[in-house]
């Protein structure tokens, strides 16, 4: 048997489990595409219980497994590539963004490891802009989106805990659109908010229940995870284009990926789903 979803336009079939995991006491957290399509699916693990394990998990497009590496990581929590090809895990308890090679070579990090507000307080997301600007979401203990230089040089940011524009409760992710827009998850706001790269308010997006993950096409349209659970695809100035139920419970993370296809990150069960276009 098998199972379809419609956003907007556009049917897709639903493939899951899919890609080749390996069993294991990590759960499915994150996912995310470089430039040449390669998939990186971030496994998060309890580093006081668990044996240490491989936590990134290298796939190719057809889901075959051809890597899996990150041992050193403490508590994925979500991950990101850059424009020049690294790939950027959030350690949040850790307090650490660490920066690996494509071949799992540690290159170093951002924030001061294992001390919190150093500047990072348990930090949820990050994403990058065409640039290398970085963004991250400080989102559990803190409130706070911190902008870097493509050099690692801290460059500012904006956020305060509260419920007005530029406030947050929950930045659980961060991501930026086509037209340098960058959007905010604000997860027990129930909103998404949406800036400019400087940090300047621009509208929200309310029509969601504890939105998880966000990202976005070339058009610049929103994808937007939440625990109802949903898919949701807003225009850029947040009209609703699309929605479905692809997943079981939520899809803690997501990525669109170059075929055309979506992945979907569950933790509950634990495993990667496709949306294959039909």
């Amino acid at each position: 048997m098998q199972l379809f979803v419609t956003l907007g336009a556009q049917r897709y079939r639903i493939q899951r489990p899919w890609g080749d995991l390996p069993p294991g006491p990590g759960r499915v957290s994150d996912v995310a595409v470089d430039r040449h399509g390669l998939i990186y699916v971030m496994l998060r693990a309890d580093c006081y219980a668990d044996a240490p394990a491989p936590t990134v998990i290298v796939l190719d497009p057809s889901g075959s497994r051809l890597d899996a590496w990150g041992e050193s990581v403490a508590d994925g929590h979500m991950l990101a590539t850059a424009p020049d090809g690294t790939v950027h895990v959030v350690d949040r308890d850790a307090h650490e963004i660490v920066r690996f090679g494509p071949d799992g070579l540690k290159l170093g990090g951002v924030g001061r490891r294992h001390h919190a507000g150093e500047p990072f307080n348990s930090p949820c997301d990050l994403c990058f802009a065409p640039d290398g600007t970085m963004f991250v979401a400080d989102g559990y203990a803190a409130s706070r989106i911190h902008r870097f230089r493509p050099d690692g040089t801290p460059d500012g940011g904006w956020g305060e805990p509260g419920r007005g524009p530029g406030q947050f409760s929950v930045p659980h992710a961060v991501w930026m659109n086509a037209a340098g827009e960058v959007a905010v998850l604000d997860r027990d706001r129930d909103r998404m908010q949406v800036f400019t790269a400087e940090g300047v308010f621009l509208h929200e997006i309310t029509d969601l229940y504890q939105p998880l993950d966000v990202v976005s096409d070339a058009a610049g349209n929103w994808w937007v995870t939440d625990r109802t659970p949903r898919l949701s695809v807003f225009s850029r100035e947040g009209t609703l284009l699309g929605r479905g139920r692809a997943v079981l419970n939520a899809a803690h993370g997501m990525a669109l990926h170059p075929d055309g296809s979506v992945l979907l990150a569950e933790m509950n069960p634990s495993r990667l789903t496709r949306l294959v276009p039909v």
